[in-house]
């Protein structure tokens, strides 16, 4: 999830034929756009130690719902992320940190919200903008502007605006 952005029903449910030359083909039914994610090399390294079950899957049966899975991984998560000190911890933090790292390395959220499966890139921007690094550095310069302007000398007068009802 954090090399990927992949949701927790989707992480916990992958079969390795979706696994390609590194990628991950990523697929969701929200935007039904068909991507390639590069998995990083200590993810394909552990995925590789992993046995795989029923011929393909990491980390399901394939016996259970998805739902069934994903909801006894969340609860060992909840477990780890207690244990760990962080109370209000849960998988999607995972999902959120891909999102952000990409953000701060100067990806565009049209692209980000492409790979998070997002049906629209408002809902990326709702969640994420804060994040953007160009948007985040034009800001800086916008401020900094203000501080070259030249000064007339003069405060200008507020100006009034008149509402009509």
């Amino acid at each position: 999830m954090r090399y990927s952005g992949l949701r927790i029903q989707d992480a916990v449910t992958i079969g390795s034929e979706r696994i390609i030359d590194g990628k991950l083909f990523v697929y969701t039914q929200k935007t039904g756009t068909p991507v390639w994610c590069p998995l990083a090399p200590i993810v394909l390294e552990a995925l590789n130690k992993i046995p795989v079950v029923r011929g393909h899957y990491y980390f399901w049966t394939g016996e259970s719902t998805k739902e069934g899975a994903t909801k006894n991984w969340q609860k060992s998560l909840k477990t780890i992320f207690n244990s760990a000190g962080i109370p209000e911890g849960h998988s999607h933090r995972f999902r959120d940190t891909f999102a952000v790292e990409l953000l701060l390395q100067g990806v565009p959220i049209e692209r980000v919200s492409i790979l998070l499966g997002h049906g629209s890139v408002k809902i990326t921007e709702k969640h994420y903008a804060p994040w953007v690094k160009a948007r985040q550095e034009q800001l800086e310069a916008d401020v900094r502007r203000t501080w070259e302007a030249p000064r007339s000398g003069k405060t200008p007068k507020p100006r009034r605006t008149v509402i009509n009802q």
